[in-house]
């Protein structure tokens, strides 16, 4: 790829799965880039939420290309995702007037849940289809869909992995990897933090810190889309034949499911 920089710069892969992410490096300067990033980079640096922008151009490819200051840090632990400061920078992102504003401006997509079930539908497996526990908890799902009003809806990063939280050397917490962002009820990335990475016992302090006193309502639909992110965790690595890291899918939803069901 030609990234027109100025003489000097050494550009090499940054890692990742879809091979748009470099690292420029001249002298002492150092630099993330990314190609086609999403037009709403802007605004979540703007906001504190990822890393700083520094410039965007598009180069002689017709390809965009975004800038932003290297930091040096780490990706946090599972265990880490169970921290005040995680739930606080996610209360930031889903109650950010600029984001709102800004993701509009770019076309962010409104998501419902109906949406998700149809992306485990698409190309099921009929092992999955027949898996005993699998269909129940496709049945519940679809008996007890939330209904959520538009005017609800926030922005979501839709992929809360721990690795997209990066915390610098000088103990600033970001959120990065934003490709994935829409418009959703908030339950859905609350789910994805809450139902991976926080001790049920926990749910009620998490969110705390995030701002919230949860009512029952509340804590049914993050069960309903945590349930959901199991079952399209099982279907992706059914896809990749990992089936070790599947079954232990299972096995986390299967707690889960009976976990509700007790209560």
């Amino acid at each position: 790829m030609n990234f027109d920089l100025d003489t000097g710069w050494q550009i090499r892969p940054a890692g990742g799965n879809t091979g748009a992410a470099f690292i420029g490096t001249r002298a002492s300067e150092k630099i993330f880039l990314k190609r086609n990033a999403s037009p709403f980079l802007a605004a979540l640096s703007m906001e504190g939420i990822t890393p700083r922008l520094i410039w965007t151009k598009r180069v002689p490819t017709g390809d965009v290309l975004t800038a932003q200051e290297w930091l040096n840090g780490r990706t946090l632990t599972r265990a880490e995702m169970a921290q005040d400061s995680v739930a606080q920078l996610l209360a930031k992102v889903h109650h950010s007037a600029i984001l709102k504003r800004m993701l509009k401006k770019v076309g962010g997509r409104p998501v419902y849940s109906d949406h998700f079930l149809q992306q485990y539908y698409l190309n099921l497996s009929s092992d999955l289809r027949g898996h005993p526990l699998l269909k129940t908890v496709l049945r519940y799902l679809i008996q007890n869909k939330p209904m959520v009003k538009p005017d609800q809806l926030e922005v979501c990063h839709g992929d809360l992995n721990h690795k997209n939280w990066l915390l610098s050397d000088q103990h600033r917490l970001y959120l990065v990897d934003w490709d994935d962002a829409m418009f959703a009820d908030a339950a859905f990335d609350l789910s994805t933090i809450l139902c991976q990475y926080v001790p049920q016992q926990q749910w009620h302090q998490w969110l705390a810190a995030y701002g919230t006193d949860p009512t029952d309502e509340m804590i049914g639909r993050i069960e309903w889309y945590g349930y959901l992110n199991l079952l399209l965790l099982v279907k992706g690595f059914y896809q990749q034949q990992r089936y070790h890291e599947m079954n232990q899918a299972i096995i986390q939803l299967k707690q889960l499911f009976e976990t509700r069901k007790l209560v």
